[in-house]
């Protein structure tokens, strides 16, 4: 494999008494013309290699026909109509489609008209409170940027010109006068990766110009926070506000609305905790929080005296909540599985609900009024099906099973558990087709994550299900530093406990090879954003373990990532490279593009990435490819692909993330020398 030169300068920082040398500091300037053409050589390499998998297409036909069936989301009801999502099969953006009463279906929301290529998806929609309005986000080319829109929703009509830049921000209105979103200044420099650390909230007042847009709170005068939001309660009596300066931890502060001269209470001066408003009863709030409470629990909050009350206690199992119906639900994650519990306001039990199976349950959220709510039931192995729940009743019907062709009756998923290098017990679930063969030879992906609170409950995927029908199996451990045994297990994996992560994904890997599923001639790895950071970590600590790394918009140089965009805010989990020169090391240890050794056989890798990735910034994949094409040993390629008019994943195009993952099955395949063809 010849590779295209990059060329290497003199930059060097200097970090407490070290100096570490940054030779690809120049792909850094994604505007540049230089790291332009450095992108268009690199795709020509690795689409010329790809071609020449014989197999490649007929992975594509299988992902695609897989893909090609109706898929619909749960209902919602927003004023005299029900609206829902709904993909036709592969179009590139799902459609939103309202109906009257039982009249017919019409479009209200067509996202595949935003653009050509479907390159522009739709993000937040959100109604004023009589429904009258709405207003509702783009994103164009995946970046984390938007534009928001407002229509008439009885006409469709545009109503005034869209907000532009806003960012990592919801859309709440106060009844139809105006809506709260958030967002940064402009950067200086480029939009894609320039530090942006001071998130506003703002109130825009329909009618009115952006430019006299009020700010509810990040002004210059106040302390930065990088995430902060706003939403009202559903009365319109609230106004919730949290401020973050990391992705953990939020200050909460509210204020009274509809009165002259409204005071902000401070409810939680801090961020030591995850703490939300759930509903609110006149001045009572109900709240979830793990303050003192690593697995969540839901009090009563009094806006005029300021006192605290347990309402749910917490459990042994982690906890999340919706309200609808005026009741609350309590999903826990038992072992990874959803059990669901439903209370009323004071805290009382009224019902453990009978799911359909063992896996993962969403939904179970409406107006107060609303009692017909739905939820969504789904594993490995079970496409999404859609149940309707009566909050008065507790009576549960199906509402609209799934289209999809996949045969889940030929596929099965196991839970195992295993054991981590120090002893800890992790659980991972292992997919694949019935009556398989353990003879250590079976094509294999180890899917993982890892990071910022993030639980892997099984779902189903139609692209992971093209794998299992290739004659894969799919393995997700639940691993540390996700949040499926509550935040002590997230905290388990941040800063200098990270290395439990790595350590936890190897012991994974090792486990699959012992127990006869695989060989490391037959396993990949793979994850994404914090998880590309897993297998840059895993692949240069463990080279000979695996035959195939596949690492996906990852964070790969530890030292720097806290200089572009947002990054900062990740501190929390990693730590940065300025707060120590123990943190320093500790990250210098693990960071994938300082960790890549000349003369080590690496495995073959297909790093993953797209240039208007505005989360993570795509210079880390740019410069750990450079470092391993440059160090590599042997005949296993390192190739990078990078997805140009795409961002981090998120409104990805369907017909862009079937060509993706039909690349990656396919150098997957052919590096393990497996033809699923014949």
């Amino acid at each position: 494999m010849i590779y295209p030169f990059t060329k290497q300068d003199s930059t060097v920082d200097h970090y407490f008494s070290h100096t570490i040398a940054d030779p690809y500091r120049w792909l850094e300037d994604d505007r540049s013309t230089e790291t332009e053409a450095w992108v268009a050589n690199q795709n020509k390499v690795t689409f010329d290699a790809l071609s020449h998998i014989d197999f490649r297409d007929d992975i594509r036909d299988l992902i695609a026909t897989g893909q090609d069936y109706k898929k619909t989301s749960q209902p919602f009801k927003r004023g005299d109509y029900t609206y829902f999502y709904q993909n036709d099969g592969l179009q590139n953006q799902s459609v939103l489609y309202r109906s009257k009463e039982e009249g017919e279906f019409e479009v209200f929301l067509n996202p595949n008209t935003f653009s050509e290529e479907g390159t522009t998806s739709l993000g937040s929609v959100s109604f004023s409170k009589d429904a009258s309005l709405v207003a509702y986000s783009i994103s164009e080319a995946g970046s984390d940027w938007r534009k928001i829109f407002v229509l008439n929703t009885e006409t469709k009509e545009q109503i005034e010109s869209p907000i532009v830049d806003a960012k990592f921000t919801d859309i709440s209105w106060l009844g139809s006068k105006g809506f709260y979103y958030s967002s940064y200044d402009k950067p200086t420099g480029s939009e894609l990766s320039a530090r942006t650390d001071q998130h506003k909230l703002y109130f825009h007042e329909i009618g009115k110009p952006q430019s006299q847009d009020e700010i509810i709170f990040g002004s210059k005068e106040e302390e930065k926070h990088r995430y902060v939001s706003g939403y009202t309660t559903e009365d319109d009596a609230y106004l919730i506000i949290t401020a973050a300066t990391s992705t953990s931890g939020n200050k909460l502060f509210i204020e009274r609305l509809g009165v002259n001269n409204p005071t902000r209470i401070t409810v939680l001066a801090h961020t030591n905790s995850d703490t939300y408003v759930i509903e609110n009863e006149d001045s009572q709030l109900l709240m979830f929080t793990n303050l003192d409470a690593p697995n969540g629990k839901v009090v009563s909050y009094n806006a005029i005296t300021c006192d605290w009350k347990d309402i749910i206690p917490e459990q042994s199992q982690p906890l999340e909540v919706s309200a609808g119906g005026g009741t609350l639900f309590a999903s826990y994650m038992v072992d990874v599985l959803s059990q669901v519990k439903q209370y009323d306001f004071s805290g009382n039990l009224l019902r453990e609900i009978e799911l359909p199976g063992k896996g993962q349950v969403t939904g179970f959220s409406g107006r107060r009024e609303q009692t017909d709510l739905f939820f969504t039931f789904t594993n490995y192995v079970t496409p999404p099906t859609i149940y309707q729940f009566d909050a008065k009743t507790g009576c549960t019907e199906l509402y609209l099973a799934s289209a999809s062709p996949f045969d889940n009756e030929k596929f099965e998923s196991t839970q195992v558990f295993y054991t981590s290098k120090d002893g800890t017990r992790i659980p991972m679930i292992i997919s694949h087709k019935k009556g398989i063969v353990l003879n250590g030879k079976n094509p294999t992906i180890l899917y993982g994550y890892g990071g910022f609170n993030v639980s892997l409950t099984p779902s189903f995927s139609g692209v992971m299900a093209s794998w299992l029908e290739l004659g894969g199996i799919y393995a997700i451990p639940n691993i540390r530093g996700g949040g499926e045994y509550g935040k002590e297990w997230h905290n388990a994996g941040t800063q200098q406990k990270k290395q439990n992560v790595f350590d936890d994904f190897i012991a994974a890997a090792e486990y699959l090879i012992e127990s006869g599923y695989t060989d490391s001639e037959h396993l990949a790895i793979r994850g994404g954003s914090n998880g590309g950071l897993l297998v840059g970590a895993c692949m240069t600590q463990r080279p000979e373990l695996f035959k195939v790394a596949l690492p996906a918009v990852g964070v790969l140089d530890m030292l720097r990532y806290h200089t572009f965009t947002s990054g900062e805010g990740w501190a929390y989990d990693f730590g940065t490279s300025a707060q120590s020169e123990e943190m320093f090391n500790y990250l210098l240890d693990y960071s994938p593009v300082h960790n890549v050794k000349e003369g080590v056989e690496y495995p073959a890798t297909l790093v993953t990435t797209a240039d208007h990735d505005d989360r993570v910034v795509p210079a880390h994949s740019y410069k750990f490819i450079s470092e391993l094409q440059a160090k590599q040993l042997g005949e296993n390629p390192v190739l990078i692909r990078i997805d140009v008019n795409a961002g981090h994943g998120a409104g990805m195009p369907i017909s862009k993330s079937i060509d993706l993952m039909a690349d990656v099955y396919a150098f997957t395949l052919s590096n393990m020398k497996v033809n699923p063809f014949e």
